[in-house]
């Protein structure tokens, strides 16, 4: 008969203790400890249901499956929500029920909902999924003492703002900068490969899960022509003309880009002839001038260039930066600081567009 180890904690902070037990897996799948994770028990109670030692090795992505599946009332939903098909997703429930020895999840055409077993379970395992999301973030912020603030910026976020932030001379603390355009800044934020992001995000898009959105700046996509350009002398020009009318643009996985096309698709129109589909707001610039040519592009990225914006006759492409931060977890000290500097940052912008409008 196999013997059962004897319990083994190490106390890694007043409210964290780890019992080493059995196996947990993380909810990226890797194995995150060989025990049982347990709070103090004033606080957190062990779950009954994680007590007994078996030799199956209990996956934390399947609590975090159930879990969601029961809040949000649908398989179909929790399945987009945690990017696996719902066949994946199903058979992560079926191995929990498997190992519960009893049905968790009542299945219908409206829905599911928690079995009396199953509203147990849920209650324990909204505490243990608690208890790794705590001992994640200490695990992180261990790793991460004394290095630098990872941040991921959009290509027109930090031409925009976080360039000018980095640069000003009061800046000391040490970042690791990545620059990529939003879908994948999102990407590295919710992916736990970068503590901050920067990003656009344009009205009423589909939540991105894995990250909390926090509104730094208001922005618009314009279009703008250099200052030789015929339409310099104009304030504004007709849909027509600009439907037909080529324009140097963003790549079509950019969010300047997906920010134009969902306004026009509102209003039933298509996009202008692209002329130049160009990787930065800054290579879009560049291509208008040399070709003297109409450019769609931030507002932000405008300031201080010598082009002139043009409005479109009943349309706007409004958008906003934002801050982005994963779902779970509070940002450390330096992250904090570094968000406050770029809120500083945004607005100094603002002020100074205001003044800009002023002087119009």
């Amino acid at each position: 008969m196999r013997k059962t180890p004897e319990p083994h904690s190490e106390q890694l902070s007043p409210a964290i203790r780890v019992d080493y037990l059995g196996t947990i897996s993380n909810r990226r799948g890797g194995a995150l400890t060989r025990g049982l994770i347990s709070c103090d028990e004033t606080s957190f109670p062990t779950p009954p249901v994680m007590a007994t030692h078996t030799e199956r090795t209990l996956d934390i992505e399947e609590l975090r499956t159930f879990c969601l599946a029961a809040e949000l009332g649908s398989l179909g939903r929790a399945s987009v929500r945690l990017h696996v098909s719902q066949p994946g997703l199903s058979k992560r429930l079926a191995h929990l029920e498997a190992a519960a020895g009893t049905l968790l999840l009542s299945r219908s055409p409206k829905g599911v909902k928690l079995t009396p077993a199953g509203r147990h379970l849920y209650e324990e395992a909204r505490r243990v999924l608690q208890q790794v999301d705590d001992f994640e973030e200490v695990l992180g912020g261990l790793k991460r003492l004394g290095g630098p603030v990872r941040l991921a910026s959009s290509h027109s976020a930090t031409e925009a703002l976080v360039a000018g932030m980095l640069a000003r001379e009061h800046w000391g603390r040490s970042v690791e900068l990545v620059i990529a355009n939003s879908t994948v800044v999102r990407d590295l934020v919710a992916d736990g490969r970068a503590d901050l992001g920067v990003a656009a995000s344009r009205p009423n898009h589909t939540p991105y899960p894995g990250v909390r959105e926090l509104e730094l700046a208001e922005d618009a996509i314009v279009c703008a022509v250099p200052e030789s350009h015929a339409w310099a002398r104009r304030r504004r020009i007709s849909v027509d003309l600009f439907q037909r009318t080529p324009m140097v643009m963003r790549d079509p996985g950019s969010n300047a880009r997906w920010t134009v096309e969902a306004v026009l698709r509102e209003h039933e129109l298509l996009l202008p002839p692209p002329l130049v589909e160009a990787g930065t707001p800054q290579a879009a610039m560049r291509e208008a001038r040399e070709r003297n040519a109409p450019v769609l592009v931030s507002r932000q990225v405008l300031v201080g260039h010598d082009f002139h914006e043009v409005e479109v006759a009943g349309l706007a492409f409004p958008r906003k930066y934002v801050m982005l931060l994963p779902a779970y977890g509070e940002p450390s000290e330096s992250v904090t600081d570094l968000m406050d500097e770029l809120r500083h940052e945004a607005a100094i912008w603002c002020r100074t567009q205001a003044q800009g409008l002023e002087a119009a």
